[in-house]
């Protein structure tokens, strides 16, 4: 807040890595003219710098540049603490709801039994019941090389066991020594719980 007789010393709070200020406040502002809201929203109108930087003393707030790229540039006269400490709340809860999808790597030979291969992807459900996508790699080595399509028919056979439950993310393609597909829970199947 600012004192009636002049400005107060007031931390900058920086951006991580970059240095840059998060938002201009106060003398700091550099447009000639303001669009000006109270701490209330509403708008007082187009004002210049000093006149919003007199209502924001009056108010014994901050100005805040929330618009710097507006014409003219928008301005709020709040309590800048709390306003990122506000702003700081927002940013855990939305963190907070993210949910982080992994990819995991499931691989395979041209030469994997059948046996072998189901054991293997049952673990495709636990996988999918955590929200994540799967990466199906066909290694080919040696002479297994001059057989590309013998790891494309164990591909069909992985989504044949598979079933209805997941669809391809990215389709399968040769890459080096090995084929890879990544594949996810089927979006049309889903019901609704």
């Amino acid at each position: 807040m600012l004192s009636p007789g002049g400005s107060r010393n007031i931390a900058i709070f920086y951006r991580p890595y970059n240095r840059q200020p998060l938002h201009r406040i106060n003398e700091r502002i550099s447009a000639p003219t303001l669009r000006v809201i109270n701490s209330e929203g509403k708008q007082i109108g187009v004002l210049s710098r000093e006149e919003a930087l007199q209502k924001a003393r009056e108010a014994g707030e901050d100005l805040v540049e929330i618009a710097g790229s507006a014409q003219p540039p928008v301005v709020r006269i709040l309590d800048y603490k709390k306003f990122l400490y506000e702003e700081s709340k927002k940013d855990q809860a939305a963190k907070k709801n993210a949910k982080d999808v992994e990819l995991k790597e499931l691989w395979f030979t041209p030469r994997t039994a059948d046996h072998d291969l189901h054991t293997r992807l049952r673990r495709v459900d636990e996988f999918l019941k955590d929200g994540n996508k799967i990466m199906i790699r066909i290694k080919f080595k040696g002479r297994e090389m001059a057989h590309t399509e013998l790891g494309f028919e164990t591909l069909k056979r992985i989504m044949a066991f598979l079933g209805d439950k997941v669809s391809f993310e990215r389709a399968a393609k040769l890459e080096g020594r090995s084929i890879t597909a990544i594949i996810g829970k089927n979006k049309q199947n889903l019901t609704p719980s």
